[in-house]
């Protein structure tokens, strides 16, 4: 009986011990646990700030390569539109160096059809001669090159070029008198400015 009671006694003792070493191994794996966490929260701090870092900089750097990208773009449709300008004008005015040509074989018809004045005899010659400039001053109308006939206009220094200034009795001052030579635009730009005789003031 007392060897039973002892062995029942030794059993327990047995269990509690086993208890104890098992609440201690859990108590130092809980421990274990809880210093491994820590660990990795000190060692995770400063790979999220290297990360935020490394955000910040590959934000940046998107920014800056987004901001070139824009200008790159502009710069495109600048140049772009400068070449369109440039076709747009060499169509416009590609014709100036050959209209310029052109001017003063109007100008010898034009002096042709003055010299012949108002002689019945010529009156034939000078019918061909209005009839042949009419057709080159159409000639030339049809590319936008229009002609500056400034008589009894005020006179305008950025279409006209004074050649003298007279007195002219009732006539307001700055008043172009007559036409030594006719001016002519192309698409609205001077080509040739007319030279003018105006009235004094």
């Amino acid at each position: 009986m007392a060897n039973e009671e002892l062995n029942s006694v030794d059993g327990q003792q047995e269990v509690e011990t086993e208890q104890q070493v098992n609440e201690s191994v859990a108590d130092g794996a809980a421990d274990e646990s809880a210093v491994a966490d820590e660990t990795i929260e000190q060692d995770a701090l400063p790979d999220a700030e290297k990360l935020a870092q490394d955000l910040a900089a590959a934000t940046a750097e998107v920014e800056a390569l987004k901001d070139q990208m824009l200008r790159i773009q502009a710069e495109a449709q600048n140049v772009r539109r400068r070449a369109e300008q440039d076709v747009e004008k060499a169509h416009k005015y590609g014709v100036e160096k050959f209209a310029n040509e052109m001017l003063p074989i109007v100008d010898s018809l034009e002096r042709a059809i003055e010299a012949v004045g108002d002689d019945e005899a010529l009156k034939p010659m000078r019918e061909g001669v209005e009839m042949t400039m009419n057709m080159f001053l159409s000639g030339l109308a049809k590319f936008q090159m229009e002609q500056v006939n400034p008589k009894g206009e005020s006179f305008d220094p950025a279409l006209h070029q004074a050649m003298s200034m007279i007195e002219v009795p009732d006539t307001p001052a700055n008043t172009v008198v007559d036409v030594m030579q006719k001016g002519y635009t192309l698409h609205g730009r001077l080509v040739r400015p007319a030279m003018v005789i105006v009235a004094k003031g």
